[in-house]
């Protein structure tokens, strides 16, 4: 039987929040009842924007900006911080971009943008603020939709959408926010990478990230990524800087993962996704501090009460009756695929549906079992724990 003594539990805690905030931190952060989708998606091409390919390059960037700019908007959200005693309270303000999706006027942005917001506030660029609610929102993709709460004055452009899938490095992207409160302010570049993965603030792997040289600076976050027929095909999310600001390498979060969940989001609130109800850690993050029986796989830190892992067995970390700890069950696959870390874990549950079982291969006290797992759901507002 594998032990833990309490040192060796205090050197892996301490190694997994350095692992943990090491994944966050290399990627700089820019920063009631649901009603149903009011509209489809627009997937056309605005009108009045010429045939790239029979425009000059200064032509194309004059219609795109004229053409899409009305359909984007600055956020701006009110936070209350508090010190460490909780005596004095002090209201902390962030700000963003967002793009108008569907003639409810549904907006959509950046989770981190309006993460903990107490307030929020959308110009659509008339000069007057309009307040906004989140409803729906999902920490995993960094993705989230705010409504207005009354219906403004101007009319509304609607972003067109389109098809991240089918890019190709080299092409020419434009980009349109709100960089440190400047209205709508444009600038190009082209796509310098694709699949690149990027993580969200909770630590989770975001696949399949479009890289562009386009400026990207703070206040950007939320804002479309844009072709030059002006469809969206991304959501500008992320920076690669140690200063903060743009140094030519940004990310955005393709628009095809948008199109998949944002439907759930106004639906819902949150995105449904099948979970085993467990908090994991790296075995392989442990290395050099813990002799474990595997090289691999990812260590049950806890196991939620109730979930699909608890009433199937499974086990996170115990205390002993000599104080010492006994190790959790490692997962090392999930019906014969390889898991490798939380990634593989995470990745391999996408794949799966709410209500499937799946066997779980497992190392417990230094020998390998399959326990079925049926998987259920965990809603976002219950969701204490990350798998």
């Amino acid at each position: 039987m594998y032990k833990l003594s309490a040192r060796q539990i205090l050197i892996i805690a301490l190694a997994s929040a350095l692992f943990a905030a090491f994944g966050v931190v290399g990627f700089q952060q820019l920063s009631g009842h649901f009603q149903p989708l009011g509209s489809a998606f627009s997937i056309s091409s605005p009108a009045n924007i010429t045939d790239p390919s029979l425009a000059s390059d200064e032509q194309n960037n004059i219609e795109v900006y004229k053409a899409i700019a009305p359909s984007v908007v600055y956020i701006q959200s009110t936070t209350t911080v508090r010190d460490f005693f909780g005596l004095f309270a002090e209201a902390r303000e962030g700000a963003g971009s967002g793009s108008i999706i569907d003639e409810q006027g549904d907006i959509l942005t950046n989770f981190h943008v309006i993460a903990d917001a107490e307030k929020l506030t959308v110009s659509l660029g008339s000069g007057k603020n309009y307040p906004a609610r989140v409803i729906g929102k999902d920490p995993d993709t960094d993705l989230a939709v705010i409504r207005l709460l009354e219906p403004p004055k101007e009319s509304m452009t609607m972003i067109p959408l389109g098809d991240s899938d089918k890019l190709m490095v080299g092409q020419k992207v434009l980009a349109i926010g709100n960089p440190f409160g400047l209205d709508r302010t444009l600038t190009t570049g082209v796509i310098s990478g694709l699949q690149r993965p990027i993580r969200a603030q909770n630590g989770r792997q975001i696949e399949g990230a479009i890289q562009t040289d386009a400026s990207i600076n703070p206040g950007n976050s939320g804002g479309p990524l844009l072709d030059s027929h002006g469809r969206m095909i991304g959501i500008n999310s992320q920076i690669e800087s140690p200063s903060g600001a743009s140094a030519g390498v940004g990310f955005a979060i393709p628009v095809n993962i948008a199109k998949r969940i944002v439907p759930q989001l106004v639906r819902s609130g949150y995105v449904q996704r099948p979970k085993l109800g467990v908090t994991t850690r790296d075995v392989e993050s442990f290395s050099n501090q813990v002799r474990l029986p595997v090289s691999y796989g990812t260590l049950i830190w806890n196991v939620q009460p109730g979930g699909p892992a608890a009433n199937a067995g499974l086990r996170g970390l115990a205390q002993t009756e000599d104080g010492d700890v006994e190790l959790g069950d490692i997962i090392v696959a999930i019906d014969g695929q390889k898991i490798g870390n939380n990634d593989d874990l995470y990745r391999t549950l996408d794949k799966h549906q709410v209500g499937d079982t799946v066997n779980v291969e497992i190392v417990r006290n230094g020998r390998r079992m399959k326990v079925p797992v049926r998987l259920t759901e965990i809603p976002e507002r219950r969701r204490g724990i990350r798998e």
